[in-house]
């Protein structure tokens, strides 16, 4: 057993850490400031520290440098957000043992619990399975009903064992980072290390540090991933010159592959994503063109979410579930006109945008129900239609909703309220509308031959 220190300001992420070290059979101590957790350092001594880069009383890297200066048998893991990679690697360069990009899987973080303690020398504890009820991050989870989903799923399950580089094309939230995390999980490597470098978060210096190490650090994303699966996303944000260090990186690494002389630590599946179609950037000139064969050995393109509709329910449904889990907050709920919107919507931001979206609508829910008023205003926004010989009369649509099905809810309510003032004579209200009795039935979705038997 191993002590461990977890300092982090968001009390759900902080017990959820937590839940997972106790879990594996360690001592844990949770502090949310950094002048607390500074003082459980000097009482424990730990054998492992998990800090947060932003504490409000203090920066996340301070600690890092005090705790390596006054307890060098410390090891550190820094947990740190999607826009502060560039921090992290600057964590790296003060002597953190590793970092975790938020979102993050349990598992990975599970992981390197056990890498930092035995590195530290102290007995290597055998994993716990951390039940999926308790897993931090909707990415890790392959969520989809429409049949283009369901033809992806059938590939990465495929050649999951596979170890052939993976190209994952399309617009930024779409999923991709979903489907590599599905590879990974469902490969032999799935207990190994997952690990996501975003290239378009540090700049170029930082970048080839991180990527290849440098004169003072031989540590690297790829040594850190040994064994397991390394995803550089947004890959057409290198420049030219790193393309080609990378291009010749990766033909070593398949040749001595080949060769049987791979070392472990090089051993890892190497997935790249884009947000730009990469043909289009080799036409360019933007991108190098071996270095593009080389990475693209299985290409896939994940479409957006306004193509497969059919994906939005359940992903509305986890969503909802994550939300729950980790606010400690009642499962909500989302009413049919809110539900309706959320399917009419045409997303532009893709999954990541629904996401934030439901995450919005649950915090401003006054009960378990979401309603319309609780969405994003730009899913919910409406235009106001004036008729032009009576002004006073006004129709709203909602932005994203079928013209024609507007048009037959309209046209259902003014035949309703013509019948209130014929009461009830659907013969004379046909004759006021100036239509037949049997579109008069169509239009009120009616059966002409039903309705004159029950008469």
């Amino acid at each position: 057993m191993a002590k461990i220190v977890i300092i982090d300001d968001e009390a759900p992420i902080l017990e959820l850490i937590g839940q997972v070290g106790r879990r594996m059979g360690h001592e844990v101590a949770l502090f949310q400031t950094g002048r607390e957790g500074m003082m459980g350092l000097e009482r424990l001594k730990p054998e492992l520290l998990i800090v947060d880069l932003r504490i409000p009383d203090m920066n996340g890297l301070q600690i890092i440098q005090e705790c390596r200066q006054k307890y060098p048998q410390t090891q550190v893991v820094m947990v740190t957000g999607y826009g502060s990679v560039e921090t992290a690697v600057e964590a790296m360069k003060l002597g953190a043992f590793d970092y975790l990009t938020k979102p993050f899987e349990l598992d990975d973080l599970q992981r390197i619990i056990n890498r930092a303690i035995q590195k530290d020398g102290s007995p290597t504890l055998v994993p716990v399975p951390v039940e999926a009820s308790v897993r931090a991050t909707a990415s890790s989870h392959f969520i989809g009903e429409s049949p283009q989903m369901k033809d992806i799923l059938g590939l990465v399950q495929k050649i999951a064992d596979k170890d052939s580089p993976v190209l994952l094309e399309g617009e930024f939230g779409s999923g991709k980072q979903m489907v590599a995390r599905t590879l990974h999980n469902k490969s032999r490597r799935h207990d190994a290390p997952f690990k996501v470098l975003h290239c378009s978060s540090l700049p170029e210096d930082l970048l080839e540090q991180e990527l290849f190490g440098n004169a003072t650090s031989a540590q690297t994303i790829f040594k850190r991933a040994e064994g397991g699966t390394v995803v550089l996303e947004e890959i057409n944000m290198l420049t030219l010159r790193l393309q080609s260090v990378l291009d010749s990186f990766l033909e070593d690494i398949n040749t001595r592959r080949m060769n049987g002389t791979l070392p472990r630590q090089l051993d890892f599946r190497f997935i790249a994503t884009s947000s730009v179609p990469m043909e289009q950037l080799v036409r360019e000139g933007k991108f190098r063109e071996d270095l593009y064969y080389r990475i693209s050995v299985i290409p896939m393109v994940i479409p957006p979410l306004r193509s497969r509709r059919e994906d939005i329910p359940p992903l509305v449904d986890h969503f909802l579930s994550n939300y729950s889990r980790l606010s400690a907050s009642p499962l909500k709920e989302v009413d049919k006109y809110a539900a309706r919107l959320l399917q009419d919507y045409n997303w532009p931001g893709n999954v990541g945008e629904l996401q934030n979206a439901i995450e919005r609508a649950c915090s401003f829910a006054d009960d378990k129900r979401i309603r319309p008023v609780d969405l994003p205003p730009k899913i919910t926004q409406k235009v106001e239609i004036t008729d032009d010989e009576n002004q006073k009369l006004k129709h709203t649509l909602p932005i994203g909703s079928k013209l024609n099905d507007f048009i037959k809810k309209q046209e259902r309510l003014f035949i309703r309220e013509t019948l209130k003032y014929n009461e009830g004579s659907r013969e004379k209200t046909a004759s006021m509308l100036g239509v037949s009795i049997a579109t008069l039935y169509r239009k009120m979705g009616l059966k002409l031959e039903r309705d004159k038997m029950m008469g």
